[in-house]
């Protein structure tokens, strides 16, 4: 990015209205997009630290690491980075000449010896996406404010998956968003006993291969047009097949990694390949719902909040929208996007039509004082930067409700995590569930708008 920053931390000073001007900006700049980078759940803020808080109210500039939420499950959990090639895909670009990815498979672990908790993020890819929400032109933070390259995770790497068949869901990120900024979501459902594949699509997210060799994406500095967008889906689709394919290789005992870098053990024997589902937010939404148009082996898919047209407002409309599914396809929407209502103010003509093309089993859900990036991390990363740098000033709650909505962190990640899991429990492990009939007490914030 061209961002005018400050470089070093201790050297930049804002004022609370800096702050909230910043947020406000972003917030709405991000909203006009498909798929801006995303936010997470926040932690409430911590009384022993209370002597952090700044009396004269200044800002306590220094890099924050990540409190993820803790996986509701029960099992331990493993993480492992597969360098991809796809040969049949000519790339240029690429030291091989063909197409190449990053995924990672996020698993029930088994039995394992001493392991490090994996990072959030690799260390150029943290910079990059640090990079995004800092300095002038994003947040008004100083350069290195997102530890993500030592914010830890809940997961070990390359431990042993658990010996047992696990229904495989596989995850598209948002436009221009790394793979790793819905790690929250995916963790939970590994530790309800899923192998949960997150994908980067080369050129677009950022992404980092073994070695340090490193990707940036395109540039966040012009909104994608409705050509670039199509192009877009119809990359990232032939990635998702490609991976399917990939995992078939695994599950017959292959080594896919383009080093053959020795992979964790029980791989082979964990993917039950016959039960595969797939969600992504924004346009990894718009993803999930064309791979399943084009590829029957994926038996259910969900869209968190994304539109399924090349221009939320000008169309054209994907063809997923026009012709619908013939398997269980969940609409999970913010409160600012994604209507099916012709009458409301944010009426998306593709969800309109896909809800009337669908011929699978079909929902159509809302989180209620919620924005677009709810729907990742963001929700609660953004929380804890905020109250580790500016204490508990209280024009946070403003800034929040800007970039993320007014919804409290804790519960928005825990209403999307039982819904995410509801879903895919009916439809891939045949597990009814009474949240998927209607109006619930125990998540009144979310409303079924169909």
């Amino acid at each position: 990015m061209a961002n005018s920053r400050p470089t070093s931390l201790s050297s930049h000073r804002l004022t609370r209205r800096h702050l909230l001007a910043a947020g406000l900006t972003a917030g709405l700049a991000a909203g006009a997009t498909s798929a801006t980078p995303g936010l997470a759940q926040a932690s409430p803020f911590d009384p022993e630290r209370a002597g952090r808080i700044r009396p004269n109210g200044d800002p306590d500039f220094h890099p924050v690491k990540f409190k993820l939420p803790v996986p509701s499950g029960r099992k331990a959990l493993g993480t492992t980075a597969i360098h991809l090639i796809d040969r049949s895909r000519p790339d240029p670009s690429m030291p091989s000449g063909q197409r190449e990815l990053m995924i990672s498979l996020w698993y029930p672990a088994g039995m394992f010896g001493p392991a490090p908790f994996a990072k959030y993020m690799p260390p150029r890819t943290a910079v990059e996406v640090d990079d995004t929400w800092t300095g002038e032109y994003g947040l008004a933070l100083p350069s290195g404010s997102f530890d993500f390259a030592n914010t830890e995770t809940h997961s070990r790497v390359d431990v042993p998956m658990q010996r047992l068949r696990h229904p495989v869901v596989l995850f598209s990120p948002g436009y221009q968003y790394s793979r790793f900024v819905n790690t929250a979501q995916v963790e939970d459902l590994a530790g309800r006993g899923y192998v949960v594949v997150t994908m980067d699509h080369s050129h677009e997210t950022p992404v980092e291969f073994p070695g340090g060799r490193f990707l940036p994406g395109t540039s966040t500095e012009e909104p994608a047009g409705p050509e670039e967008i199509r192009k877009a889906v119809e990359t990232r689709t032939a990635d998702a097949r490609f991976v399917l394919d990939q995992l078939e290789r695994l599950a017959r005992g292959e080594n896919v990694d383009a080093e053959g870098k020795d992979l964790p053990g029980g791989l082979a024997e964990g993917l039950e390949l016959r039960k595969v589902g797939m969600f992504g937010f924004a346009l990894g939404g718009y993803t999930a719902a064309n791979t399943m148009l084009e590829d029957e082996r994926v038996l259910a898919g969900l869209d968190l909040d994304g539109t399924l047209q090349d221009d939320r407002l000008k169309g054209p409309l994907g063809e997923v929208a026009e012709r619908g599914l013939d398997r269980p396809f969940l609409l999970f929407g913010s409160a600012g996007t994604q209507r099916t209502d012709p009458g409301k103010e944010y009426y998306d003509k593709s969800w309109a039509s896909f809800w009337e093309a669908q011929r699978g089993g079909k929902l159509n859900l809302t989180l209620a004082s919620t924005k677009q990036r709810t729907f990742t991390d963001y929700q609660f990363i953004f929380s804890q930067l905020f109250h580790e740098i500016y204490g508990e000033d209280p024009i946070i709650t403003s800034v929040m409700k800007a970039l993320v909505g007014s919804a409290k962190p804790a519960r928005s990640v825990l209403a999307q995590r039982e819904y995410v899991a509801a879903f895919f429990d009916q439809t891939l492990r045949r597990r009814p569930s009474l949240l998927l009939r209607g109006d619930s007490s125990r998540f009144p914030e979310v409303r079924f708008a169909r």
